[in-house]
């Protein structure tokens, strides 16, 4: 098994990860996962489709990651981990897909409109 590339996006976050045979390490942007991502729902995000598939201590696994904010970041990982998993064996899609693992999120955020204080919310009406 060579070194398998995949993308994962959520929001403004763009991740690129690097799947290898190993024994779990997992680094992002330089740093262990752990410290890059500190607390526990972002690491269990992070391990959610290895855990799923049972592959959290057989891989190595090497993130680039930028944009959008630390969750959004967590989710782009997640994704592209659950398309590397596709990847290796066919038969882990049937487990990660059921848990909405390969779905590209769509939601952005809103553009802000002119003569608006922002998307949604206008400025402050006066009557007299």
């Amino acid at each position: 098994m060579g070194v398998i590339h995949k993308i994962g996006r959520r929001k403004t976050a763009v991740a690129r990860v690097y799947v290898s045979e190993g024994t779990g390490n997992i680094t992002v942007n330089k740093k262990d996962f752990k410290i890059y991502f500190p607390t526990g729902t972002l690491q269990y995000k992070v391990l959610q489709p290895l855990t799923l598939t049972e592959n959290a201590e057989n891989f190595d696994i090497k993130v680039n990651v930028y944009g959008g904010g630390t969750t959004g970041q967590a989710e782009a990982v997640r994704m592209a981990i659950a398309r590397a998993m596709c990847e290796l064996d066919v038969e882990n899609r049937g487990v990660l897909k059921p848990e909405g693992l390969l779905t590209r999120d769509p939601r952005m955020v809103e553009r802000k409109k002119f003569g608006q204080k922002k998307a949604r919310k206008r400025f402050q009406f006066s009557k007299r």
